[in-house]
């Protein structure tokens, strides 16, 4: 992979750094007139020093790094601790595909900086993006968890250590709502639309050909045999062989109509939104206001863009307890339509919402989720000798712990809320207007 190191950005016409190493390279002369250019920092102050330059883990795609620097003059609202994202991987081939998510985040990190933006994200004090070849960077403020007012991070897929999910959890879809209401109300500049543009191919969760309905059903004998073999990582009701055999029954009829079920998801202009794709847990950070209630901002907006909102309901919801699906989705559906509608978005009907929601799952965990006993077992070779999902060989692998949970949820919905019949309640909202529907 060829290496660059300084690409001009597309926005703003200023050289930046495509990695870690460049960018002490240009030190505090490029951070003061990238600032500058930014209209974060005053024509009369600059930084004087860098005071922290260092890398950090984390994430799927591009290298991390914490920057710290102090100003000549100090100055409201001038963060001095700062998280450095760069779209680039150049070690690492399959980090660096994701560099093209960072093309909208950059655009959103500027639109973030209008006076009443409706929710709470990281202040950015620099971004820019290079479209041909991918490169990027954001500069953003540090958010330092378990600090003063701010809660501990807490990790996706791990509610059981997290304290009050359904309260996080109502924080969250605030959030989301308020940002795609306001979005709906036109309240946001007139140029949304065209950054932000809605891409029906954000929908489609497989690049690949639906599997057919043999393949479907071959990848659920694979799960009923890590269901026999492993049933103390999954609640009873996804391991009964009746539920099981029921399962492979009804995962054949989705193939066919999947080309019309995507279309249906695009076709309600009143539930397209500009949104967050994957606003979890991990992806926020939370702390009380004056009243006592729970508050979040939004981190990583990689990808942000116009979508269906029930996409954007189960990036937030999809490592969230069984039990929240269980007990509080419409609760949550609901506030989420309420919060949406007091912000200036059309009102919306909860059972279609709720449609939207189950179709989206459905076709996303037939293309990706009856994977997931496969990918686990080549992740955790011990796997036989778990205790639970709560071992610390599923707790401190990520991904493992994520599909597990992604799995569980997506195969929980299945059973309670009879997915066997969602085709049909699909036709009767939908009609045979969509072509592929029979």
């Amino acid at each position: 992979m060829t290496v660059i190191d300084w690409v001009r950005g597309d926005l703003l016409g200023l050289p930046i750094p495509a990695h870690a190493a460049a960018l002490p390279a240009g030190g505090e002369s490029f951070l003061t007139e990238a600032f500058r250019a930014a209209g974060t920092l005053a024509a009369d102050n600059r930084v004087a020093r860098i005071t922290q330059c260092e890398e950090c883990p984390g994430g799927s795609t591009g290298r991390k790094m914490l920057l710290s620097v102090e100003y000549e003059k100090s100055a409201p609202g001038l963060h001095t601790d700062l998280f450095v994202k760069f779209s680039r991987d150049f070690d690492n081939e399959i980090r660096d595909r994701g560099r093209i998510q960072m093309e909208t985040e950059v655009r959103f990190a500027a639109l973030s900086r209008i006076p009443d933006f409706p929710i709470t994200v990281p202040a950015c004090l620099f971004a820019d993006y290079h479209h041909e070849s991918g490169t990027g960077i954001l500069i953003a403020q540090r958010i330092t968890f378990g600090t003063g007012d701010v809660e501990r991070h807490y990790e996706k897929s791990m509610d059981y250590e997290m304290p009050c999910p359904l309260e996080h959890y109502q924080a969250l879809i605030r959030a989301l709502a308020r940002l795609a209401g306001t979005h709906k109300a036109g309240r946001l500049p007139g140029n949304v639309t065209e950054l932000f543009p809605f891409d029906p191919g954000k929908l489609t969760v497989s690049r690949r050909a639906p599997y057919t309905g043999k393949q479907l059903r071959n990848r659920v004998a694979r799960y009923a045999d890590f269901a026999a073999r492993f049933p103390h990582l999954l609640p009873a009701n996804i391991t009964s062989p009746a539920f099981i055999a029921r399962l492979s029954e009804e995962v054949v009829h989705f193939p066919e109509h999947e080309a019309a079920i995507r279309q249906f998801l695009g076709s309600r202009p009143e539930l397209i939104a500009l949104c967050h794709w994957n606003a979890n847990v991990d992806n926020a950070w939370f702390w009380r206001n004056a009243q006592g209630e729970l508050e979040c901002g939004l981190l990583d907006w990689g990808n942000v863009s116009q979508m269906n909102v029930a996409m954007s309901l189960w990036g937030c919801l999809s490592g969230a307890e069984t039990e929240i699906w269980d007990r509080h989705l419409d609760s949550l559906l609901k506030l989420f339509a309420d919060e949406f509608r007091g912000c200036g978005g059309p009102p919306l009907d909860l059972e279609e919402l709720k449609l939207h929601l189950h179709l989206y799952v459905a076709i996303m965990g037939l293309a990706w989720l009856l994977d997931s006993p496969a990918l686990i077992q080549t992740l955790i070779p011990d796997l036989a000798e778990v205790q639970d999902r709560y071992d610390p060989r599923i707790r401190n692998h990520e991904l493992a712990r994520s599909q597990l949970q992604m799995m569980t949820t997506f195969l929980n919905l299945w059973q309670t809320q009879d997915f066997g019949s969602l085709l049909d309640r699909f036709r009767r909202v939908a009609g045979t207007s969509l072509t592929g529907l029979g």
